[in-house]
């Protein structure tokens, strides 16, 4: 066992963690609602094809939806009962995807994969893709593909950060899961053949640093409290002193990362052969009466989340889901729990800013604090201008929308979302070769 301070990287920013909401609350498993709506797209990549019919009777484990193609995960229900429609569902972030809903009859059957007796890496990594595990700290990719990388990886990097404001799901599992927690470490690195492991924790987390000191075999980085120190290629950096150059990936430099809840997913699907169907997520911010942490059936509608924490305040005016930083603002509680989510906020007039952007003062506020080292003004012009082409010579590709330019910009700009909708501008002109 190892204990050493991570290094510090240039700009980024510091906001105020607003963690004493949900830290001290225990993980509290919430009933599953009486119906659920599993989306068929909760991943980065192909959406899985349904296997079941309307009428069909499911259990809990059940696979409901194949993955399409190498970049997708399975679905499983997280409920038994009867799927009672199969249909398109426009949800609260006012995207269109495919979901399977299912009546929840609570006889409470549950279906396991069978007991491992190869431990191989493909028979571990053929099982991690089996149970639909993907990346849980909100990026979505398939698990088992992040595990077969092309080029040597030396050093499997876990990522305790959990650097955003509100969230504790990750701190609550780190203290309350340890043993489960290095299990699924263990099994990763067993996987990627590796031996190098190490967890990287935040400063204002000294309870979850001394669950992980007893493990002589981890090597314990305590990170600096700093935003976005849970992004990738800064954790990288700030671990291994490693640096991921400009549109290369972890893997480039011998390193694979993984988050603490997808470290219990592949423990759950190893150990316990349980196929993915539920996920811990914090529920908090000044507009909810009773801030918690919860774990959750897939699929469980946010109403019903939000009832269970005792309602939200007359005063509530933004809903997000994720952080406050990189989450997703939400049109309308009409969302569903999906395998990615970490978190859903419900914040008051004091802890947002609803104030209307004005113009840019060029006062480069946003470029000192970009940890990327971007200029976030010009390719906001640029985006805005419609020139796409000079906004990826600006880096709009290597933005990793953390939302510190926005953070502290005086006049307010949207720097984000105009970024974001560059990239995807960007996307689709190399997809139509021009």
């Amino acid at each position: 066992m190892s204990i050493r301070k991570g290094k510090n990287y240039l700009y980024g920013i510091h906001v105020p963690d607003q963690k004493h909401y949900s830290m001290d609350k225990p993980i509290e498993k919430m009933p599953a609602p009486k119906k659920v709506y599993i989306s068929l797209s909760q991943h980065i990549g192909a959406p899985a094809i349904p296997v079941v019919n309307v009428g069909d009777h499911v259990i809990k484990g059940q696979l409901i939806g194949e993955a399409s193609g190498t970049i997708s995960a399975n679905v499983f229900s997280s409920v038994c009962g009867t799927v009672t429609a199969i249909e398109d569902i426009v949800n609260g972030l006012g995207q269109k995807f495919k979901y399977v809903i299912i009546e929840n009859d609570f006889s409470d059957q549950e279906m396991f994969f069978d007991n491992m007796s190869d431990f191989s890496p493909s028979s571990l990594i053929e099982r991690i893709r089996l149970a639909g595990i993907v990346g849980l700290g909100g990026a979505g990719f398939p698990t088992a593909v992040k595990l077969s990388p092309k080029t040597p990886i030396d050093t499997l990097i876990i990522n305790g950060a959990e650097c955003e404001p509100y969230l504790n799901c990750d701190y609550r599992l780190m203290i309350e899961r340890t043993d489960d927690i290095y299990k699924g470490i263990k099994y990763t690195a067993m996987a990627l053949n590796i031996n190098k492991i190490i967890i990287g924790i935040e400063a204002n987390k000294p309870q979850a640093i001394k669950c992980f000191e007893r493990f002589s075999d981890l090597d314990v980085v305590v990170l600096k409290k700093q935003y976005p120190m849970g992004s990738e290629k800064h954790l990288i950096y700030c671990t291994t002193g490693r640096k991921v150059p400009i549109g290369k990936m972890p893997f480039d430099v011998g390193c694979c990362v993984q988050n603490i809840k997808t470290m219990i997913a592949c423990f759950e699907a190893i150990e316990q052969n349980k196929p993915l169907t539920e996920i811990v997520m914090t529920v908090s911010g000044n507009g909810i009466n009773d801030a918690k942490n919860l774990k959750i059936a897939l699929g469980t509608p946010l109403t019903d989340i939000v009832e269970y924490c005792g309602g939200e305040k007359e005063n509530t005016i933004k809903l997000v889901a994720g952080g406050p930083m990189m989450g997703k603002a939400l049109i309308s509680l009409n969302n569903y729990a999906r395998k990615t989510d970490s978190g859903l906020l419900l914040l008051t007039d004091d802890e947002t800013s609803a104030r209307k952007p004005t113009n840019c003062i060029n006062c480069a506020v946003c470029a000192k604090n970009c940890p990327m080292r971007l200029m976030p003004m010009y390719i906001e012009s640029y985006a805005l201008a419609g020139d796409f082409k000079s906004a990826e010579k600006y880096g709009a590709m290597n933005c990793i929308e953390c939302g510190s330019c926005a953070y502290n910009c005086p006049a307010k700009r949207s720097l984000v979302q105009s970024i974001s909708y560059a990239k995807a501008k960007i996307k689709e002109m190399k997809q139509n070769g021009r």
